[in-house]
């Protein structure tokens, strides 16, 4: 069974402005009025899913979607760190900033490691076509499934790295701006990527 899995990253908030650790705040103004005016460039699916947090649920509102807040999809849990600034982390716990970059399984913020991350995401990528994700009109011996979920940068990144079978430290070098389509085809253990399509509505004639 083929599955097709495009992940959006959502639009912009406060927190993404100020360079802050994941935290649960809705878009600002800003973010809105670019999510609504990419709204109609969403490709179709069968299934629609999202995040559970504030940002990206709202995002998936403005562009249209109704979408199933997925719990596996949540961002990465960066425990006492979250809401910070990175650089007042860094600043605070230079060691413990600089063991979280350098070792995939820590978690010196008490949250989720890089790992972690990664198998969590991973593992709900290679189950997408295990679910009723089968596109709408499909037949009952369909053979291709499609999913799309407004997913945090760092879910994104993750799936990519699980996808590619990269190193985990890779997801450092991986950059995923507000309002991108990741698309992942193939099924579990052998994934096709197509990186970085902006969510841009059609140019008119």
């Amino acid at each position: 069974m083929t599955v097709r899995v495009v992940l959006v990253s959502p639009a912009m908030n406060a927190a993404l402005r100020q360079a802050r650790f994941d935290g649960d705040a809705p878009l600002d103004r800003a973010g809105e009025r670019s999510a609504r005016a990419a709204a109609t460039a969403v490709p179709k699916s069968g299934a629609v899913l999202s995040g559970p947090s504030e940002r990206c649920l709202g995002t998936a509102a403005a562009l249209g979607l109704t979408a199933r807040a997925e719990p596996a999809l949540t961002g990465w849990d960066l425990g006492r760190w979250s809401g910070r600034r990175l650089d007042e982390v860094g600043a605070a716990e230079p060691d413990s900033v600089a063991a979280w970059i350098g070792d995939p399984s820590a978690a010196p913020h008490g949250g989720e490691s890089l790992r972690a991350l990664v198998e969590r995401v991973g593992g709900w990528l290679d189950g997408t076509g295990a679910g009723d994700t089968r596109a709408a009109g499909d037949g009952a011996g369909a053979t291709d499934r499609s999913v799309l979920a407004v997913a945090e940068p760092a879910v994104v990144r993750a799936a990519v790295v699980h996808a590619l079978a990269l190193p985990v430290e890779a997801f450092w070098r991986l950059d995923v701006a507000p309002l991108v389509l990741t698309e992942l085809s193939g099924r579990s253990g052998r994934w096709n990527v197509r990186l970085g399509r902006p969510l841009t509505a059609p140019q008119e004639d």
